[in-house]
């Protein structure tokens, strides 16, 4: 699995760091998850620079991409010729985005008439948009995910690795990750935000 973590200048270190950290968890199974930028380096909103890994191209053979979200995520949905850069196929890739990085995919047309997920702030703009804003972290369909509040970050990792090496080893990352004293309440909690979007998840952890 490559995973594209779209990055942009502005942008929310948890929305990149913790879903990175959690799906580069199973890079002895062959995961690897990027940082994929519109240029070499770019910038959080706190001043922290980050070395691209990948370029925005990368997304047309990831097998996966997460859209991150920042404070210029507007404007970035609006300038064509970045967005034009990032090819994404909902038929062969797992996408989801994470706050007002959903903005982009309704932009590049794949929310119609699908609810989402989104940040506070977002919300009136994803609802311009026509769409069904939901009161939840985390909803998917098919291969299409969209998640709001930086901490739902873990939704995603969690999804993705169901869909693909199945509920008992996204459990296992999670249970890695979750605060002492609090694993099973943790591990709990993202099971069930993501279980009824696994439907067809591997039985096992088995790749």
């Amino acid at each position: 699995m490559e995973i594209a973590i779209l990055t942009f200048d502005q942008f929310n270190e948890m929305d990149s760091f913790v879903v990175a950290h959690l799906l580069n968890r199973l890079s002895p199974q062959g995961w690897h998850a990027y940082i994929t930028a519109p240029s070499d380096r770019v910038t959080s909103r706190n001043g922290v620079a980050v070395d691209a890994q990948r370029p925005l191209e990368f997304t047309a053979t990831a097998d996966a991409v997460v859209v991150g979200s920042g404070w210029l995520t507007q404007e970035i949905a609006q300038d064509t010729a970045l967005l034009g850069r990032i090819a994404l196929d909902p038929q062969r890739q797992l996408i989801a985005s994470q706050c007002s990085g959903a903005l982009i995919l309704a932009r590049l047309g794949l929310l119609a008439g699908q609810p989402v997920c989104t940040d506070q702030f977002t919300r009136q703009a994803i609802a311009r948009t026509g769409a069904q804003v939901l009161d939840t972290p985390f909803h998917a369909r098919g291969n299409l995910a969209t998640a709001g509040g930086c901490l739902s970050s873990q939704y995603i990792a969690t999804w993705m690795i169901a869909r693909r090496l199945g509920l008992a080893e996204a459990e296992k990352v999670i249970r890695l990750v979750a605060p002492v004293g609090e694993v099973a309440g943790y591990v709990d909690r993202a099971l069930q935000a993501v279980r009824p979007f696994v439907a067809n998840a591997p039985v096992n952890s088995a790749a």
